[in-house]
């Protein structure tokens, strides 16, 4: 028992550091504001969940007893995140940063780029 659960926490933390990664490529990579904004928040939500879910598991097998501080932690992340990257996007809307060319709705953007900014 011991056994598996070593190796499912070890499987948590591979996939963690694996969804990290293409964040952090995806941050690197892509080529606008708005789609470098999208790929970090949403793997690196993923990739730190899956390592604080490891880190549960095993200091569950260790210390016999469920840690609250990791649970706390991850719902802190879960929430916080995508209200922190929706904000950061208005923002970027409200300097009017520019979209990449081939954007999907590229209409709905120049929308936004016309509207005159508040006061």
């Amino acid at each position: 028992m011991l056994f598996f659960m070593e190796l499912f926490a070890s499987f948590l933390l591979l996939m963690g550091a694996a969804f990290i990664l293409v964040g952090a490529l995806g941050m690197v990579k892509l080529p606008d504001f708005y789609t470098r904004l999208h790929a970090p928040t949403k793997a690196t939500t993923l990739g730190i969940g899956c390592i604080l879910l490891a880190s549960m598991t095993l200091h569950a097998l260790i210390d016999n007893e469920l840690s609250i501080h990791e649970f706390v932690i991850s719902l802190f992340l879960f929430i916080t995140a995508p209200v922190s990257a929706y904000m950061v996007a208005k923002a970027a809307l409200q300097r009017r940063t520019k979209f990449v060319e081939g954007t999907l709705n590229a209409n709905m953007s120049e929308t936004i780029l016309e509207r005159k900014a508040p006061e």
